[in-house]
C-alpha cells in the first residue's frame, strides 16, 4: 500500500509495485498507474488506491438441501482487479482525502459481491438435492455451477473484476447431523475394524500353528535321518565286524594250514632224524654190547662225567689209586 506524506501546502504520495494510483481533479484523470511518486497540492486533488495483486477470499456458505436439512459449503475465491478505475468507480478505494480513522472499504464490497454470488450459485443448486446426494456425490457437480455462475456474472466484469479460481472445498451438514450420519458408517468402520482384527488374530494364530507343525516335522525328520544314521552306522559297523572276522577266520585258516604244512615237514624231518638217531642208539648199543666191561665202564664213566657237575678239585688217596691200578693191571693179563 502507498504512502502519504503531508507537509505545508502539499502532500507526497509514494505507490508500492502492487498499488495502481488515480490521481482526479476537478472530475478528471489526470495521472493513473502503477508504482508512481509524486507531489501534488493539498486539497485540489482526490486519490484513489486500487491493489491489482491476486487476492484469495475464503468463505463458509450454509443452504437448506431439498429435505430442509441445512448445508455447509467451504468456498475458496481467488480474484483480481484487472480494470481498477472501474473498479474505483463502483467501490471505495479513495486514498486521500479522507478521514484518519476510516479506512477504503473497496475490497470488504468485492467480498462481499463474491459471497453473494456464491452463495446464490450453491443455493440454486443444492436446494434441489436430498441432503443424502448433496453430501455423496455432488460436489463435482456444485463446483462446477460455482465456476459457471462466476463466469456468467457480468457485474462483476463490469466493475473490472475478474475471478481467477473458484473451488468449492466441502459439503457437509450441521453438527448434530453429521453425528448421527456418522454414527452407522463410525459403526460399520468399527465392525470392519473388529472383524480385521479378528482376522489378524485369527492368521497369527494359524502362523504360530504352521510354524509349530512346521518345528515339529523338522524334529520328526531330524530324528528320522538320525535314527537312519544309526542304523546305517550299526549296519556298517556290523558289516565291518563280518569282514574282519572273515578276515581274520582266513588269517586264522591260513595259519592253520601253514602250522600244519610245517607241522607235517617237522614230523617227516623228526622221523628221519629220530631213525637216524635210533639207529646211532642202535649202533651204539651194539658196540657197547661187543666191548669188554672195562670199555663200557669207561663209556659210562665219560657219560658221568659230562652229566656231573662241575667238581672243583678231586681227592685220590693211596688205596684208591691201588685198587684202580690192579683193575686195570689184572684186565691187562687176561687180555680184555
Amino acid at each position: 500500500m502507498g504512502t502519504l506524506h503531508h507537509h505545508p501546502l502539499v502532500v507526497r504520495y509514494q505507490g508500492g509495485a502492487g498499488d495502481h494510483v488515480i490521481q482526479i481533479r476537478a472530475g478528471r484523470t489526470i495521472r493513473s498507474g502503477v508504482g508512481q511518486s509524486f507531489w501534488l497540492r493539498a486539497g485540489r486533488s482526490a486519490l484513489a488506491e486500487v491493489p491489482i495483486a491476486d487476492r484469495a477470499h475464503s468463505f463458509l456458505v450454509q443452504t437448506p438441501s431439498a429435505d430442509q436439512q441445512n448445508v455447509n459449503a467451504q468456498v475458496s475465491i481467488t480474484y483480481r482487479i484487472e480494470d481498477p478505475e472501474a473498479a474505483a468507480k463502483h467501490y471505495d478505494f479513495g486514498l486521500y482525502p479522507r478521514v484518519a480513522s476510516a479506512d477504503a472499504q473497496g475490497l470488504w464490497q468485492i467480498d462481499e459481491l463474491v459471497t453473494r454470488l456464491a452463495a446464490s450459485s450453491l443455493a440454486s443448486v443444492i436446494a434441489a438435492m436430498p441432503l443424502s446426494e448433496v453430501i455423496s456425490g455432488s460436489l463435482d457437480e456444485a463446483g462446477a455451477a460455482l465456476v459457471l455462475a462466476f463466469e456468467r456474472d457480468e457485474q462483476l466484469r463490469a466493475t473490472g473484476v475478474s475471478v481467477v479460481d473458484a473451488r468449492l472445498m466441502s459439503l457437509r451438514p450441521d453438527e448434530g447431523v453429521e453425528s448421527s450420519l456418522r454414527a452407522p458408517l463410525l459403526e460399520r468402520l468399527q465392525a470392519e475394524a473388529d472383524r480385521a482384527l479378528y482376522e489378524r488374530r485369527a492368521l497369527a494364530v494359524e502362523r504360530e500353528s504352521q510354524i509349530s507343525e512346521n518345528e515339529l516335522q523338522s524334529k520328526l525328520d531330524l530324528a528320522r535321518k538320525r535314527a537312519d544314521l544309526v542304523d546305517q552306522e550299526g549296519r556298517n559297523s556290523r558289516r565291518e565286524a563280518e569282514e574282519k572276522a572273515a578276515a581274520e577266520a582266513i588269517a586264522v585258516e591260513a595259519e592253520a594250514r601253514r602250522i600244519e604244512t610245517l607241522a607235517k615237514a617237522n614230523e617227516d624231518d623228526w622221523k628221519r632224524v629220530g631213525g637216524a638217531k635210533i639207529a646211532n642208539e642202535a649202533a651204539y648199543v651194539r658196540a657197547l654190547a661187543e666191548a669188554g666191561p672195562d670199555v663200557v665202564r669207561a663209556f659210562a664213566l665219560k657219560e658221568m662225567a659230562h652229566n656231573m657237575p662241575s667238581i672243583g678239585s678231586v681227592t685220590i688217596t693211596p688205596d684208591m689209586l691201588t685198587d684202580v691200578l690192579s683193575a686195570f693191571a689184572g684186565s691187562a693179563k687176561r687180555g680184555e
